[in-house]
């Protein structure tokens, strides 16, 4: 290198406009050249040797001096004090062939545990590797603390045609708050973005990146994830108990419980409720806390706002020594554009598309992911598998996938531009959600995959080999908003809307559903399920009840959002925690004993899981009884006894009601929710009812019920 070029390549490190430091600082044949703006003094200490001082060679605090070849520590005078560390740019490449060309591919699917910042040891000394993809900048920088975030001070390398920026920074470790400092192509200095594949970050409102502890937990959960699978197959009973962690429960000072507070408290709710899983609401790092945690930036981090990932790793421990599975709702279809994070990462539309018309989502003024970019796979990806994988969750349940499904979503004509074929599915979306779904199957048997899907887009949970999207489930939408419209109308006018409670059975067994009744159904001025009920307290709760009995009842997995279980008359305010004191009144008790006590019938009979997804499961026996508003069905399994579901959803008691049953003797009521212990009026059949020889609905035998108001019957031979 010439004098003029070195000159102005020692200007380009001091201004930080240079590409390639490791070009210009570190040792180089025989000297040792390091950038330390503000130091008093810089000495260079060769293993084994005598310190030699290195002479400023340029204003700003660049050093140089002749150093034996070797090993050797920078010894630095600053004002304050002297800092004695290993020099950043005496280290050869970090990441290895195979990592770049995966990720180039789309298949690096330990992206997390290569990508990011890691404390780990290398030639014997400790430190942190940091790598970062940004292939559009002139310039990359880590900035923190330890660097006074100064972007000059600590720029990266770059890893050729992949754009991946890579830098081991001696001497720092766990708990470091960084960031990337990125020159945009242009020139311009960026601001200060997050890290995409960040383990930890730092407390809301703060958005620095942490370097996170690099033990592993010690799990104790073989056993759970052995039988998962089983517990979790088409088969077996799954009842989700969905939870926003941060209005769940509160302490006396209003703060929200740490993952251990929550997992004192919520485990053993869970467990005594019957369910059989609880699902969070995103809990992957996010911003803005409106947002509940469905505009994520962290995609590998656990929210702060309850702790570090370690206290994370002990609650999925905890669940599954209780038997309980874990959800996690996890959001791939967009992002938030805070400054700090993914949007225009590196000066260029990286993350999105730069096409507002693909790349921007008006519903939720978010940037939409660009599902041809290999690196946005396999980074999406690599995300999905870092909570299955790293921190043992059960499933994920993917949110807004008819968002990613259609090009046209939420837009007009016009707005929106067509797929290669002119088409309006978003042909990149499609293959990327197989893709993520056939990687789960491969690498985390028995996990599951949840699409909330809200369209009729055909084979959502059918196996990628014949055609399908590949999710285990699909939210039952079309269920949902049907049973729900029906259960709003006054019980005088439900004869006329007698269908909308059987339509769902026309299709229940086109795809593996889940039934739910989500945090979706009770804001935004939609009011709880209690308020959406009609008439008065008694019958509102009436009608509650009966309608939970209707859904558990139903083929199809159960979801409820908390709160449900209570009754909780007002909308779900994020803000506070549940209104656990109503507890105290007997009708809202009475809510919650139902609840449990379906999640027991639920589990304990089989005929009403074994066959969710399975038509030979269901039978309708009254399905046309408009005028009384009565619905009676069987469910069966093999081997198990039949359950006779019977619904009279009018305030009117039915006596002498014959409905057609397939066997003679003593059918036990096994659940009635009028049930005077669930806050009802005590009608019913005295628990039980003898099954004459006399035929009806196609069935050799009978009952003759009395029938409760606005209240479900569960029988059982």
């Amino acid at each position: 290198m010439s004098d003029a070029s070195l000159d102005a390549a020692l200007d380009a490190i001091a201004e930080g406009r240079h590409g390639d430091p490791f070009a210009v600082l570190g040792p180089h044949g025989g000297k040792v050249r390091t950038f330390q703006p503000g130091a008093l003094a810089v000495e260079a200490v060769p293993q084994g040797g005598s310190p030699v001082l290195l002479r400023q060679v340029h204003d700003q605090g660049i050093f140089e001096g002749e150093v034996p070849e070797g090993r050797y520590t920078l010894r630095i005078s600053w004002p304050g004090g002297v800092q004695e560390t290993e020099d950043p740019y005496s280290f050869g490449l970090l990441l290895g062939d195979l990592d770049i060309y995966l990720f180039g591919e789309g298949r690096h699917r330990e992206m997390g545990r290569v990508f990011g910042a890691h404390a780990m040891t290398i030639d014997d000394v400790p430190g942190v590797r940091f790598a970062v993809w940004a292939p559009n900048a002139r310039r990359v920088s880590v900035v923190g603390d330890f660097n006074s975030w100064d972007g000059r001070r600590h720029p990266m390398r770059l890893r050729g045609v992949a754009g991946v920026w890579e830098l081991f920074i001696p001497r720092l470790g766990p708990g470091t708050r960084y960031k990337y400092e990125i020159q945009g192509r242009l020139g311009g200095v960026l601001p200060l973005k997050a890290d995409p594949v960040a383990w930890a970050s730092e407390l809301a409102p703060g958005t620095s990146s942490i370097v996170a502890q690099p033990e592993p937990h010690s799990w104790s959960d073989a056993h759970w994830i052995e039988q998962r699978g089983a517990l979790q197959a088409p088969e077996a009973p799954i009842s989700i108990y969905e939870v926003h962690p941060a209005s769940w429960w509160r302490a006396e000072n209003g703060q929200s419980p740490d993952w251990d507070g929550l997992a004192a408290r919520l485990i053993p709710y869970v467990t005594g409720m019957g369910f059989t899983h609880v699902e969070l609401l995103p809990i992957m790092e996010y911003p803005f806390g409106g947002s509940w945690g469905y505009q994520p930036l962290g995609l590998f981090a656990p929210t702060a706002r309850f702790g570090t990932p370690e206290g994370f790793s002990r609650f999925v421990d905890h669940c599954h020594e209780a038997g309980i599975g874990v959800i996690l709702d996890w959001v791939p279809a967009h992002f938030p554009s805070d400054p700090h994070g993914l949007g225009h990462f590196d000066g260029t539309a990286l993350y999105e598309h730069a096409d507002p018309r693909e790349g921007f989502h008006r519903d939720w003024n978010t940037l939409i992911y660009n599902f041809g970019r290999n690196e946005v796979r396999g980074f999406l990806i690599a995300s999905a598998l870092h909570w299955l994988e790293h921190y043992h969750v059960d499933g994920l349940r993917v949110d807004a996938v008819a968002s990613m499904l259609y090009r046209d979503y939420s837009r007009n004509a016009g707005e929106w531009t067509p797929n290669i074929h002119g088409g309006r599915e978003n042909l990149e979306a499609v293959a990327f959600l197989r893709e993520l779904n056939e990687a789960v199957r491969e690498r985390c048997p028995g996990a599951i995959v949840v699409a909330e899907e809200s369209t009729a887009w055909p084979g959502v949970s059918k196996p990628v080999a014949e055609g399908g999207l590949g999710f285990h489930y699909k939210w039952n939408m079309g269920w949902m908003h049907d049973t729900l419209h029906y259960m709003q109308e006054d019980p005088v006018n439900r004869r006329w809307h007698h269908g909308e409670m059987t339509f769902g059975l026309v299709y229940a067994f086109s795809e593996k559903f889940m039934l739910p009744l989500s945090h979706d159904e009770v804001v935004h001025g939609k009011g709880s399920l209690l308020r959406k009920m009609p008439g008065d307290d008694w019958q509102k709760h009436a009608n509650l009840r009966a309608y939970y009995g209707f859904m558990w009842t139903h083929p199809g997995k159960k979801l409820l959002f908390m709160g449900g279980e209570i009754a909780q008359p007002g909308e779900w305010n994020h803000d506070s925690q549940l209104p656990w004191h109503l507890l105290d009144n007997p009708r809202h008790r009475g809510m919650q004993a139902l609840v449990r006590d379906l999640n027991h019938a639920y589990r304990e009979n089989p005929a009403l899981h074994v066959k969710d997804a399975d038509p030979s499961g269901f039978a309708w026996l009254v399905g046309d009884d408009a005028t009384n508003s009565v619905y009676a069905y069987l469910r069966m399994a093999e081997g198990a006894p039949p359950v006779l579901v019977v619904c009279n959803l009018t305030p009117v008691p039915r006596h002498g009601y014959r409905i057609g049953v397939p066997f003679g003797g003593w059918w036990k009521e096994i659940l009635n929710t009028d049930a005077s212990n669930y806050g009802g009026s005590g009608v019913g059949n005295g628990g039980g009812v003898e099954a004459g020889n006399e035929e009806s609905h196609g069935q050799p035998a009978s009952l003759v019920l009395t029938l409760p108001p606005l209240a479900t019957l569960i029988l059982s031979p």
